[in-house]
């Protein structure tokens, strides 16, 4: 019997996926049932962001002295070979533990409610367990030390950024990630994961998306 395009695709996915940290894997209620192929983790660079025209739609994140550095964007369903799904039910109303969990992720409540409606209504999670699954996603990225707070403007090939990511998070690579930039600032990075949220996934489809600008600016904190 010949196998589904579908099939082809998961197989593909299955065969490209790399242990990420060796961490255990994520707890049961985690895991995604919605139908997609991996995950993008997607950290701004809040300044990049804010020089791009967000201060307009987050003010409070983009305000002097608000200190924010990588914010998540999102935790996104995505596919290999199909376009990824989008707002796959209906828009509840968001209870406070789950928003709870959202804190310290993202940089606003009106952001995480955004992304559960468009993006973590299609992984088949309720909203207390996808903002978790976000929360635990995050926990496995390291951020190289030159990005976690520079006071100063930084010039530097994106090549460097995606080398510096690649050195301190085990497995890492550069098919598994992609960094973005904006009027030649850094904007965000993004990584692919596998729908446990335990292994990179070769991404072609994103990584083919990487800065290709001889050297980006990292803009300071505010």
């Amino acid at each position: 019997m010949r196998r589904s395009h579908r099939g082809i695709a998961l197989a593909v996915v299955a065969a490209c996926a790399l242990t990420a940290r060796a961490a255990a894997a994520a707890p049961a209620n985690l895991l995604a049932t919605g139908d997609f192929d991996f995950y993008v983790l997607t950290l701004s660079w809040s300044p990049g962001f804010c020089d791009a025209g967000g201060a307009g739609k987050s003010p409070e994140q983009c305000a002097a002295g608000s200190g924010e550095g990588f914010v998540v964007h999102g935790l996104w369903p995505e596919n290999q070979n199909r376009r990824y799904p989008e707002y796959c039910g209906r828009n509840e109303n968001l209870s406070e533990a789950s928003l709870a969990e959202t804190r310290g992720l993202y940089p606003s409540e009106g952001l995480a409610r955004y992304e559960y409606a468009k993006h973590g209504t299609c992984t088949g999670l309720g909203p207390e367990d996808y903002f978790a699954a976000v929360k635990y996603a995050r926990e496995q990225f390291a951020i190289p030390d030159a990005l976690k707070a520079p006071h100063a403007k930084l010039t530097t090939p994106p090549e460097q950024i995606e080398r510096d990511f690649i050195a301190i998070n085990p497995n890492l690579t550069a098919g598994n990630m992609a960094v973005t930039c904006d009027r030649g600032e850094l904007t965000d990075v993004r990584f692919c994961l596998s729908k446990e949220l335990s292994a990179f996934v070769v991404c072609p489809k994103i990584a083919g998306h990487t800065c290709h600008a001889s050297t980006i600016s990292v803009a300071p904190l505010r």
